[in-house]
């Protein structure tokens, strides 16, 4: 599980940065990309405490470039989408306190950044 979410992380971090290095300065995508860091530093504590090695982070290599800013609000709707699943289906197992703890602040997280890139897709560009 942990080496899963932190790939998922590194992905939409990465995805992230694409954006803002194709398309310029969009403050959703830049508040989001701080916040994916949190997440990531986050997760890192985790990998720590349980003496799980971290993965390389080759999330590069998986990312496609949107062709419009309003392309890649849609792509964060579906990241955003796909992490609070993610993090829904690890919450159903029984996992440690510490664990439940960060992944329930994660996909609460995804929550707030599922709202604000719907609001991103719903303006006209």
């Amino acid at each position: 599980m942990l080496t899963y979410a932190m790939q998922d992380e590194y992905l939409a971090q990465s995805r992230y940065i694409n954006i803002l290095n194709t398309f310029g300065e969009i403050r959703t995508f830049t508040q989001i990309k701080a916040a994916e860091l949190r997440h990531i530093s986050a997760s890192l504590n985790l990998f720590q405490r349980y003496q799980v090695p971290v993965p390389e982070d080759i999330s590069q290599m998986f990312i496609t470039t949107p062709k419009s800013i309003k392309e890649a609000y849609a792509a964060g709707v579906q990241g955003e989408i796909e992490n609070i699943s993610m993090y829904e289906k690890f919450l159903a197992f029984n996992i440690p306190a510490d664990a439940r703890n960060v992944f329930s602040n994660l996909r609460n997280a995804s929550l707030n950044h599922l709202a604000a890139f719907e609001r991103g897709l719903a303006r006209n560009f």
